[in-house]
This record gives C-alpha cells, sequence and structure tokens, in this order.
C-alpha cells in the first residue's frame, strides 16, 4: 500500500510541476522581449523545474571518465549541428521566422540578466526531465522523457523550439543512460545554450 501511495504522489508532483512550467513558459514566451514580465515568467519557469525535482526526491549526479571535458565537447559538437541546420533554416520562411521570434527576447534584453535566466532554465530542465522525469519514466526512459519534454516545449507555440527539443532531449537523454546522472546531460546543455545565446542571433539578424 505504502508503495502505492508513493507511486500516486510521485505521479502528482511531476504533472503538476509539468503543467505548471508549461504554462509559465508559454506565458513568458509570449511577454514583450526584455519586459520585466519575460524575465519573471521565464525566471518561475526554472525555480519551477528545478523545484519539482527536488521535491520528488534525490536527483542523481551519475559517473563519467571524463565529466567536464566530454559533456562540454558534446555540447559544442551539438551546437555546430544545430548552427549547421540554422544556416539551412534561413532558406524556411515559417523556420526562419519562428527563430527569429525566440531570438528577439534576447536580444532585446540586457546581457547579463539573459544569460542567467537561459542556463539556469537549461540546468532547471535537466534536473526535471532527465532527474525526476526520466527515473519516473518506466522501461523506456530515454523515449518516454524525451517526449515528455517535446510534450513541455510545445507550451511555446513555436516549431523551431518544438524540433530542437526533440533532437536535444534525445541526446541528453542518452547521457542520462549512460552516466547514470544529471550531471552529465546539465553540463552539454548549459554548453549548448551559451554557445547558441552567442553565436545564433547574429545569423538572425535582419539586414
Amino acid at each position: 500500500m505504502s508503495g502505492s501511495s508513493g507511486a500516486q504522489r510521485r505521479r502528482g508532483v511531476l504533472g503538476a510541476t509539468l503543467v505548471a512550467g508549461m504554462g509559465l513558459l508559454g506565458t513568458g514566451l509570449r511577454a514583450r522581449p526584455g519586459s520585466a514580465a519575460f524575465y519573471g515568467f521565464t525566471s518561475a519557469t526554472a525555480v519551477t523545474w528545478a523545484g519539482g525535482a527536488v521535491v520528488d526526491g534525490p536527483v542523481p549526479a551519475g559517473r563519467s571518465a571524463h565529466p567536464v571535458l566530454v559533456p562540454v565537447a558534446i555540447g559544442a559538437s551539438v551546437f555546430g549541428a544545430f548552427y549547421a541546420a540554422a544556416v539551412v533554416s534561413l532558406r524556411v520562411p515559417p523556420l526562419r521566422r519562428a527563430i527569429r521570434t525566440v531570438l528577439g527576447h534576447y536580444e532585446a534584453g540586457a546581457g547579463l540578466p539573459v544569460v542567467l535566466t537561459t542556463l539556469a532554465n537549461g540546468a532547471a530542465e535537466e534536473l526535471f526531465f532527465r532527474g525526476a522525469v526520466y527515473d519516473a519514466a518506466g522501461p523506456r526512459p530515454v523515449a518516454t522523457s524525451t517526449a515528455i519534454y517535446v510534450l513541455a516545449t510545445a507550451a511555446s507555440r513555436n516549431p523551431a523550439l518544438v524540433l530542437a527539443s526533440g533532437v536535444l532531449g534525445t541526446v541528453l537523454a542518452l547521457q542520462r543512460r549512460a552516466t547514470g546522472g544529471v550531471a552529465a546531460p546539465l553540463l552539454t546543455h548549459v554548453t549548448w545554450s551559451a554557445l547558441m545565446l552567442r553565436f545564433m542571433p547574429p545569423l538572425f539578424r535582419e539586414g
């Protein structure tokens, strides 16, 4: 009985966190770029993902022979693939517009707050999706946790972000499986986010 109640509690925590996080994510990305509302909602999104992971239970750090070098190298490699795909998407108007919409939020804001909220959200997503969700995902945690990650990102209503979440989420979930914890995917995600923030806006800048 206690095991059943524990499982129900876990599903309740994860479900509530997912619903709340999706609502905050969608609202934040619909706020005026660079506004206090944008920073408030995106910060609250990060707090929600991280809080849900902490309430759910211990988040394993995992193990790796090269705990920093390999995750950072993977993050840089994934960024390179995304950058190449972005160059191609410049010729696809719907994708070009979708990516510019997202990047507009970050170009309109102040430098440090943008960096901090972006990296905080990346780290918090790993704690929740590759931590708590992955642990509760059942016999196919890579596929299941990635599908839930894509579902959550769909709250942004941005096709470019949804496509990116499917690719990035798969890479990060495979890292979680290989290392047994969230430390490696967290470093990869933060590296990818930092490079995207630094190099992607100039590519899509008008003119």
